[in-house]
């Protein structure tokens, strides 16, 4: 829904995306996470009656996410340099993933919850340009795009780690979990990890 039609960005948004785009790559999404996150059965997946897009005039974040909804920012939208229509679905990528993923009833690391949803970003190719390079950031749970790399080696060790991962996480969380799924410490996965890419920052 588009709740800032009279302003820029919102105008922009009805000129070069529109709700039946956003309509057609949320089904999309929705079922490429559920792929990723190998839900096959409706019982394996969060229990969402309606996720929504929100186009809202705010400024701060690009996109934020509340439960099943999902506000993209006007302003972001109005002054986004590039393909805005590559951007929105990146962006919708990671904000979705919140609305579907698990995250230990709220226990896990905000940084690996963030890491994840990257990491739809990566495995979509639709990670933006910037994105961090494998091998960099200065923990595991930095978040984000330096998460995301994280995850995709441990996926690169372990196919279906991520779902694995993410299927642990539906009521709780602990660093164990890398353990029981890798066989090894979290700590020391990154600092494999790091090593194979030459410890760069």
């Amino acid at each position: 829904m588009n709740d800032a039609k009279s302003y820029p960005g919102g105008k922009r948004f009805e000129k070069e995306i529109g709700i039946p785009y956003t309509l057609e790559i949320m089904k999309d999404i929705n079922h490429f996470i559920w792929d990723i996150f190998q839900q096959y059965n409706q019982s394996d997946r969060k229990q969402v009656e309606v996720a929504t897009v929100f186009i809202r005039q705010y400024d701060g974040a690009e996109a934020i996410t509340y439960g099943e909804q999902v506000n993209v920012s006007a302003l972001f939208l109005q002054g986004y340099q590039g393909n805005l229509k590559w951007e929105y679905t990146s962006i919708l990528h990671h904000e979705l993933t919140h609305v579907f993923q698990w995250d230990g009833e709220g226990k896990a690391p905000v940084g690996l919850v963030e890491g994840v949803a990257d990491y739809m970003k990566l495995v979509s190719n639709y990670n933006q340009k910037g994105f961090a390079s494998r091998g960099m950031g200065e923990r595991w749970d930095q978040g984000y795009d330096f998460t995301a790399r994280f995850l995709e080696y441990c996926e690169e060790l372990r196919s279906g780690f991520v779902a694995a991962l993410n299927k642990k996480m539906r009521h709780n969380f602990s660093e164990n979990f890398f353990v029981e799924l890798m066989g090894k410490p979290v700590a020391q996965l990154w600092l494999e990890y790091k090593a194979k890419y030459g410890n760069i920052k």
